[in-house]
This record gives structure tokens, sequence and C-alpha cells, in this order.
């Protein structure tokens, strides 16, 4: 017998089927606004060669989960999207309508120290469009990311937006630093700057180079953009501090927030040069990378989240061994009319057990159907929640769910 403990390994989890729920919740509803703007859907494989994400990601390349395959091939599980998607991109370009508008929900990999927030396996929601160099294109992902928290109900979000053309003439290593001005202050990003071998002097500098940058046409035609979006000012804002350190970054860069949550629910940027990198011609892209967790999170946190326990609005219970047929077939006629139903698989349960079932998983409606009901050709409808009992049709109870 085996003395294996059950368990997740660190960093990845389970999800029971409640919390399962309000994911699927979660994901319908930012599919909904995807398709809404007419993003088309797109999936890459989990495993893809370490070769395509080396050298892009930048100083977090030391998160990779890789290994060598059984082919003896360095390999890697999927770090993000934009990567495999800019890979996609060069594969299938002459086979790709441009602008090519896409998105794409799947797992993604980091083995960084889990934390609250932070897990090794996580799902990553992305839209980008390729193809064009307008700084409307910006705007338009950077609308679709607020329009996203807009419809699932949150009362506001914000996006703050820089250019990473105004930080040009910033080395990389200070950019990384500037990037966590929020979180470190000003003086944990000088000393990570002196840390990475840049003089305190120039550190200083560089820092308040960026605090007086004041945003360029780019900035002004993106903010326009989401004014005609219908967008309240308080929702966008210019931010020199966002710098986004993926080294991939060419251009817009900006980044979503919850007010009165901490810490960022998307982040998104300009690629311009990474399909380059990986093929050897140029196409432009631009798109966002949506938490999915987080915004998870934050939408317990403002109770957006209308759902029950289970998915079945009626348990069929079985009365006793000779009602199987009968109760089967009700089933059968509920969901061929659409309703979600829910059948107790044992006939020799009796029946304030599986009443008891119903009420631990929050069945809202049991049927009950016996002698008495099969004689007059009707169903026992229980209200679970207030315990009221009424006689009806199979067909008066479809009416009360579609």
């Amino acid at each position: 017998m085996s003395n294996t403990i059950p368990q997740t390994l660190k960093g990845f989890r389970d999800f029971l089927p409640e919390q399962a729920r309000k994911r699927q919740w979660l994901r319908d509803k930012i599919i909904e606004v995807f398709e809404l703007w007419g993003f088309d859907p797109l999936e890459t494989p989990t495993l893809e060669p370490l070769e395509l994400f080396a050298g892009q990601i930048g100083e977090d390349e030391k998160l990779f989960f890789k290994f060598k395959d059984s082919g003896d091939r360095d390999v890697a599980l999927r770090y993000d999207q934009t990567v495999p998607t800019c890979r996609v991109v060069a594969q299938y370009y002459q086979q790709l309508t441009m602008p090519f508008k896409r998105y794409q929900i799947q797992p993604a990999f980091r083995a960084e120290k889990p934390q609250k927030g932070r897990y090794r396996e996580f799902v990553q929601c992305d839209a980008d469009i390729f193809g064009v160099d307008s700084p409307l294109a910006d705007a338009e992902v950077i609308a679709l990311g607020l329009d996203i928290y807009r419809r699932l109900g949150f009362p506001k979000a914000k996006v703050l937006i820089n250019d990473r053309q105004l930080l040009k003439d910033l080395p990389y290593e200070a950019i990384v630093a500037i990037d966590k001005l929020k979180k470190i202050g000003k003086d944990g990003v000088i000393e990570e700057m002196k840390a990475k071998g840049i003089e305190e002097k120039t550190a200083r500098g560089y820092l308040d180079t960026v605090l007086t940058l004041k945003p360029n046409e780019t900035i002004q035609i993106i903010l326009n953009y989401l004014k005609n979006q219908g967008f309240e000012s308080d929702w966008y804002e210019f931010d020199p501090t966002i710098a986004r350190s993926f080294s991939y970054s060419s251009g817009p860069i900006w980044e979503i927030e919850i007010p009165g949550l901490t810490g960022s629910v998307l982040g998104g940027e300009r690629f311009d040069n990474l399909v380059e990198k990986i093929a050897g011609f140029r196409v432009a892209g631009t798109g966002f990378g949506l938490g999915f967790d987080r915004t998870l999170e934050a939408a317990e946190a403002f109770n957006l989240i209308p759902l029950s326990a289970t998915s079945a609005q009626v348990l069929v219970t079985i009365y006793s061994p000779e009602y199987v047929s009968e109760s089967v077939e009700t089933t059968l006629f509920l969901r061929k009319n659409g309703v979600r139903t829910e059948i107790y698989p044992d006939d020799t349960e009796k029946l304030a057990k599986q009443l008891k079932y119903a009420s631990k998983k929050e069945i809202p409606y049991v049927i009950i159907l016996g002698s008495d009901e099969k004689a007059q050709n009707v169903v026992q409808l229980k209200n679970m929640k207030t315990s009221e009992q009424k006689k009806m049709t199979i067909e008066q109870v479809v009416k009360l769910f579609v």
C-alpha cells in the first residue's frame, strides 16, 4: 500500500467545482467581450522549443520551466502567450488576414516563488493585433481591456499609459528598476540601479527624467480614443513611471488597476520587433495579457460573481426503484427543453437523503415523482430555499426556467 500523501506540487492548484464554476463564469464573460470586439480565438502548444523564448523575455528568463525531452531537445513550458503567437504569425503569415486580431486563454508556467496571487501554473488571457503600426491599434486593445472590466461590473478601472519611445535613451537595466517604483519607492529604485552597475548620480538623473516626461502624440491619440469610446476621464491616465520590464516592448505600454486593490490586473505593450527576432521579417504587434487569477479575486472582492455552487437547476429524485423509468423520462423532457437537470443516481436511497444532497449542493429545486403524482400526471416541485411544494405539470415546470 502506497504511503504517498495526496497533494499538489508547490505553486500548482486544484479547483473544486464551486471555484471551477467561478473561473468558468469569468472565462465565458471575457470571451464574450473579446468576440464582441471581433477578435478570434487561437491556441498554441503547451511545450515550445526553448530557443523560441530565449533572448526574448529579459531578466525573467530564470523563471522558465525548461528541460530536455525524450528526443534530447531543449524545450520549455509556455512562459507567456505573446512569443508563441508571434511564432504562429511568422509560421502562417501567408494564411492569415492582416490585421490579425486574436485572443488566447490558456495556462502559462513560471518557476517563481509561489505567493499570494502568484502561482507556477496560471491562466493567461491575451488579446493582440498584428500587422498595424498605427497607434489606433494600441488604442483599440487598451479600450478592449478597459471594456472587459466595465462589462464585468466593476464600478471603476483605470489604465495607466506610457510609451517606451519616451524611455528610449534609458538603458534596459534602468527601465526594469523604474518599473518597480510603486513597489519599492524612489530610494529602492536608485539602489536597484546601483546594484546593476549604474552610478548613483546617473541613476537619479534617469529617475528625474522619467518623472518629468510629458505625453507625446501617440499617447494623445490613445487618450482621445478612450474618450470617444465613452470612458470617463478618471478611467485613464498618462503615467511616465509605467515601464514594463519585457525587453521586447517597443512603443505604448500600459497597465490596468482596480481602485481599492493592490497591483495591476492587466498589462500590455507594443512589440513591433518580436516577430522579426523570431522569423527575420517584421510584423507590427500590440496587445495585452490579462491576469486571470487577479481579476477573479477582484471580482470576488466586489461581489460580481452571480453563481450558485452547482450548474443544476433541478434535481429529479427517484422515489423508489419502481419509478426509475418515470424519473429518467422526466429528466429527458427537462433537458430537451433547456432546463439544467441532475438525477439522483441511486434508487435505493431514501427521499430524505436525496433532499439533503440537493440542499448541500445548493440545487434550488427538487422534483418528486411518486404514485400520487404519476396517477395525476404531475410532479411535485419543491423549492429548497422556502420549502414550498407545489404539484405541477412538467410543462409548467419548464416555463419556470425558460
